[in-house]
């Protein structure tokens, strides 16, 4: 196969694009749910299953994408999914009842991995180490920028024109962004016929899940993933609720507290060139729960401090995560980084549904006491990898640092 040479900053372009296009897709209804609640006369845990049903779409489009990158190449798999996305956006802007919009939305969750589940891996066939955090960084900031404008950008379009209109406009984007991956982003530097098979790839799964600092890694993203998306999820209820009441409008400028993470993000990554991922990963716990807690305050500045300052540690945290899982896979990093993104988007289907019951039964407080208890579980076990890093004379330690 023949290798498309490009330039490493134009090729980063592209790709960082494609991030912005698919995470954008990913949470164009979160901030729409009192409307679709309104519209298909649902409850609010209902109308959350519209963001719930990407999600472990996700997670199981992972077990595939990560896998079929290692035998077939990261390009094919990565530009062919960003293309497919736009067919079910358009189905979901057509969708008649909640019903088909499930299945839309399930449907892009099944294309989105293809790009999310392969492109930390790609980036470390291609860098080198010493690189490789600071792309890492820069790709979730894409991912971070792309979950604002879903948000953001979407909710805008949903209130000015309805939200159908949001969903054919990211379809038309996906398959503009799929074509400019065609043309720019270079092929794999090694053919199909020398990657591994089905089964070594699958077999190389239950290695990565039988390896006590992947479990560690896995349970941090997930149990992160949770504690996140349940707080946006709820966000919207909670703000057109008494005594805030604002309009859709003004709730979807409250995601603009994403724009923390595309700033701390490639800050993250280059900092664990330098400092102790797992130091660093705890320190962005730490910053989140106590932006949570500021959500608690009845005051929309406190509130909007809250969220930025949960954005800065969610995204410090995540901006290093998916790095030190590649640095900590021996072999078939493909399918490490598809497992930490099944277990990011597992917690994160829960994150859309469970915290519903706390705001069911408590109102606000339920919703953070749940999600604030997943974060715990996250910086727990990022203390036993920790510790188990230093104490292990394993030839990985001195890339986790």
């Amino acid at each position: 196969m023949t290798t498309v040479t490009v330039p490493r900053h134009r090729w980063l372009i592209p790709l960082y694009g494609a991030g912005v296009i698919v995470f954008s897709t990913m949470y164009l209804t979160q901030p729409i749910l009192p409307q679709l609640s309104l519209e298909y006369g649902i409850a609010p845990v209902t109308a959350g299953l519209s963001v719930s049903v990407v999600v472990v779409m996700i997670a199981l489009g992972s077990l595939v994408a990560g896998p079929l990158s290692d035998r077939l190449g990261r390009w094919p798999v990565m530009v062919g999914s960003v293309l497919l996305l736009s067919i079910p956006t358009m189905l979901c802007a057509l969708a008649p009842s909640f019903i088909v919009l499930l299945v839309g939305r399930g449907l892009q969750g099944l294309c989105i991995p293809g790009l999310t589940a392969v492109a930390v891996a790609y980036l470390g066939d291609r860098l080198p180490a010493g690189e490789l955090g600071r792309a890492v960084g820069g790709w979730i900031a894409a991912n971070v920028a792309g979950g604002l404008s879903g948000r953001v950008v979407g909710g805008l379009i949903s209130d000015s024109f309805g939200w159908r209109a949001s969903f054919i406009v990211f379809a038309g984007l996906a398959l503009a962004s799929g074509m400019s991956l065609v043309f720019m982003l270079p092929r794999d530097r090694q053919t199909p016929a020398t990657t591994a098979g089905w089964r070594q790839a699958y077999r190389a799964m239950f290695t990565h899940l039988a390896d006590p600092y992947l479990r560690y890694a896995y349970l941090i993203g997930g149990t992160l993933f949770f504690g996140f998306l349940g707080v946006f999820t709820y966000l919207p209820y909670y703000l057109t609720s008494p005594p805030f009441q604002l309009p859709p409008a003004i709730v979807a400028l409250a995601y603009i507290s994403y724009l923390a993470g595309v700033i701390v993000s490639p800050w993250a990554g280059a900092l664990s060139a330098r400092y102790s991922s797992t130091r660093l990963i705890a320190v962005g716990l730490l910053i989140a729960m106590a932006g949570i807690g500021l959500t608690l305050v009845a005051s929309l500045p406190a509130i909007a401090l809250g969220l930025w300052t949960l954005c800065t540690g969610m995204f410090v945290a995540q901006g290093i995560a998916p790095a030190l899982v590649n640095r900590l896979a021996i072999e078939a990093k493909g399918a490490a980084s598809a497992l930490y993104l099944v277990a990011y988007y597992l917690g994160g289907t829960l994150g859309g549904v469970v915290p519903g019951l706390g705001w069911q039964i408590a109102g606000w407080p339920g919703v953070t006491a749940i999600c604030l208890s997943a974060l715990a579980l996250a910086l727990l076990a990022n203390y036993r990898l920790g510790r188990a890093v230093v104490q292990t004379d394993d030839l990985r330690q001195p890339a986790v640092r």
